[in-house]
């Protein structure tokens, strides 16, 4: 697969060495690097088209903020790429205007946002596809008895944290694994924003915390700590699914709150990131936050 990458500031940095420390330097065909102080809004975006481009298979525009992504499709057209990920870490820098006039500007290139960069999964597109299975969505093998004896990194955060946030977890006591990664991935630290994103009700860098916690957990094979919905005093007809409509996770894809054959909701303890949202939404009261052994 054949990589050109659109680069801004210390977060497209860490991308950057983070994949060419990880194998991908021979798939980087071009990269082009832009200021950070780009006027947010911009009139005339072809003059920073690079003007040498290579034949690509997937652009990768990480740490442009404002209308500089404008040029992901003209880049794309012009490298004969079909595929593009153009990850979104702060709200204002990818509004969803932004992004749905880039997407009307390219008609036959698959362009993906994932809300943050490691919440990305394969698409059925293969460069996409590719990437993402390297890199995107936290995916850990742990080995443990009462303590964490190994962990391995089977897909890593493109940022990096993974790994560090893995070599942290080795000895460990398991109950206290999902909550530690979380604490280390602030200290790695996340360059995801801290603003909340109007589009989903929470900050890029609570999802990203979100995503390490499911690999933990999933890695595991428990969780030990989720939001669980009172069956007896669920009534979906009365709250109008409520849940669903605030839960973060589902806003960015996730199957994290679902409904049974009987119209009750039901949270997954996986995914569950006990934000408190789907609490404070709930018109019934029917859901609190546990703290227990959910077995996955």
């Amino acid at each position: 697969m054949r990589l050109y990458i659109l680069s801004s500031g210390k977060y497209g940095d860490r991308v950057v060495n983070n994949l060419a420390e990880h194998g991908m330097a021979s798939n980087i065909v071009g990269m082009e690097d832009y200021p950070e102080d780009l006027p947010e809004f911009i009139d005339d975006f072809s003059k920073y088209v690079p003007k040498k481009l290579s034949p690509a298979d997937l652009i990768l525009s990480v740490g442009l903020s404002g209308d500089i992504n404008m040029i992901v499709p003209e880049v794309a057209q012009k490298t004969g790429a079909k595929s593009a990920i153009i990850p979104i870490y702060d709200p204002v820098q990818m509004p969803p205007g932004l992004q749905q006039e880039i997407i009307d500007s390219a008609p036959d290139v698959r362009i993906v946002f994932p809300k943050p960069f490691c919440s990305l999964e394969p698409v059925g597109d293969a460069p996409i596809d590719e990437f993402a299975n390297r890199f995107g969505k936290p995916v850990l093998f742990i080995k443990s008895d009462k303590f964490i004896k190994k962990v391995e990194v089977l897909r890593g955060a493109p940022c990096g944290s993974t790994d560090y946030i893995a070599k942290g977890l080795w000895s460990m006591p398991v109950d206290d694994a999902e909550l530690n990664a979380t604490q280390k991935l602030h200290n790695y630290p996340c360059n995801a924003s801290t603003d909340t994103d109007p589009a989903v009700g929470d900050t890029s860098m609570h999802l990203a915390s979100y995503q390490i916690k499911e690999a933990v957990k999933r890695g595991l094979g428990f969780a030990v700590k989720s939001a669980v919905v009172d069956q007896e005093t669920c009534n979906l007809d009365e709250c109008h699914q409520e849940c669903i409509k605030s839960c973060p996770q589902v806003l960015i894809g996730l199957d994290t709150i679902t409904l049974t054959e009987d119209n009750q909701a039901v949270i997954d303890p996986a995914t569950c990131g006990y934000c408190e949202i789907c609490i404070k939404e709930c018109p019934l009261n029917a859901i609190t936050v546990k703290n227990a052994r959910f077995e996955l």
